[in-house]
């Protein structure tokens, strides 16, 4: 072989995946406490620095859960505006519907690697008794519609948090400048999740960033879905908007249509969107695969293909779910009451040196960890 052949197979080497972060860019990362301990958001930043060459600057963030224990009964709405006039025309649209008890600037620091911010503001707010009394819909789907109508409907603003007691915190950046960029010294919570981004096919801008939010439930994501258009014409047939143009944001109102609508548990919502194989099922005790049978012929618009990994944050929970295939790295732990998952084992060593259990979970096998119950919901 001459030394231009060497050169080239060289660069070859160098380019093929494991030697580089690229074609399963992203990093995601989550820790859970089961007594509800508050654990401090600063273990999320440091664990995402560990995974800082899976992004690439065009995004970042943040969920955390019972960050707010002065307002727990009120959802907090975090916003993103373009200019006043949205600001104005949003809090008119709120203050008709919601009892506000506070609204303010959210705070932050300047932060060399964050620019082009827009205005973020957060309000805490109850329904009005009155508009309860005079709809038939229940309290989250009213809520659930109005942030729907306020990101279609009201120009320049763009609701990216409104459950009780958590938030979301994410703009244009790496994680650990948007982490210092919101203060995330200041929060605790029983439960962060936390996104690094390395978009493919659609662009870095602050709506973009990852947690994906509706009421409680938030998702982060690594990977690339290819039923996009299926699972967003099924969602939009029941009233949600995917205005975002992203596969992450589709993931998060399947997730709340089957569990919160539709009332599955969280391991069948799991079966919905990465199912077992045909042939698998076909070997499964009758009342399984009869179950198995109808999930996947009844929600077969929800299955959701291509390699992903995903951790999902709600009120007193956390699940982690990869694909089937299991096409995208994750790794889970527990130490003590804690529970964590990762894109890589280092950024839970980072946070927790000797974790007692450490472990690679299965394609389409979800980890579902929960408040005790005396601890609950």
């Amino acid at each position: 072989m001459d030394e231009i052949d060497q050169m080239t197979e060289r660069v070859a080497e160098e380019r093929r995946e494991g030697n580089t972060r690229i074609p399963s860019g992203c990093a995601i990362c989550g820790y859970f406490s089961r007594s509800g301990r508050a654990l401090p958001a600063t273990d999320a930043v440091d664990a995402m620095s560990y995974m800082h060459d899976r992004s690439n600057g065009l995004g970042g963030g943040f969920a955390g859960y019972g960050i707010y224990p002065d307002f727990p009964d009120h959802y907090a709405f975090h916003v993103f505006y373009d200019n006043d006039r949205a600001r104005e025309e949003t809090e008119a649209f709120l203050k008709v519907r919601f009892d506000i008890s506070n609204m303010e600037r959210i705070p932050t620091r300047k932060v060399y690697g964050i620019k082009g911010a827009p205005l973020i503001w957060r309000y805490f707010g109850k329904l009005q008794p009155e508009i309860m009394a005079h709809t038939e819909l229940d309290e989250e789907e009213y809520v659930c519609r109005s942030v729907i109508h306020i990101n279609t409907k009201i120009k320049g603003a763009y609701v990216f948090s409104s459950g009780k007691n958590m938030g979301v915190f994410k703009g244009v950046g790496y994680p650990e400048d948007v982490g210092e960029y919101y203060c995330l010294g200041d929060y605790k919570g029983y439960c962060w999740t936390a996104h690094g981004r390395y978009p493919t096919n659609t662009p870095g801008w602050w709506g973009g960033a990852h947690p994906f939010n509706i009421l409680d439930y938030t998702v982060v994501h690594n990977g690339e879905i290819s039923s996009y258009d299926a699972n967003r014409r099924f969602m939009e047939m029941y009233g949600y908007k995917c205005t975002l143009l992203t596969d992450t944001e589709v993931i998060t109102y399947i997730i709340d249509y089957l569990h919160r609508k539709r009332k599955l548990t969280l391991p069948d919502v799991a079966k919905v969107i990465a199912p077992p194989f045909w042939e698998q099922i076909e070997r499964m005790e009758p009342k399984e695969r009869e179950k198995l049978t109808t999930l996947r012929n009844m929600y077969a618009s929800l299955l959701i293909t291509g390699p992903f990994s995903i951790i999902l944050g709600y009120s007193g929970g956390m699940m982690a779910l990869n694909d089937r295939l299991k096409l995208r790295s994750m790794v889970a732990a527990e130490k003590d009451d804690v529970t964590y998952v990762a894109s890589e084992e280092c950024a839970i060593r980072s946070i927790c040196p000797e974790p007692t259990r450490t472990w690679s979970p299965a394609g389409g096998e979800p980890v579902i960890v929960e408040l005790d119950k005396e601890n609950g919901r």
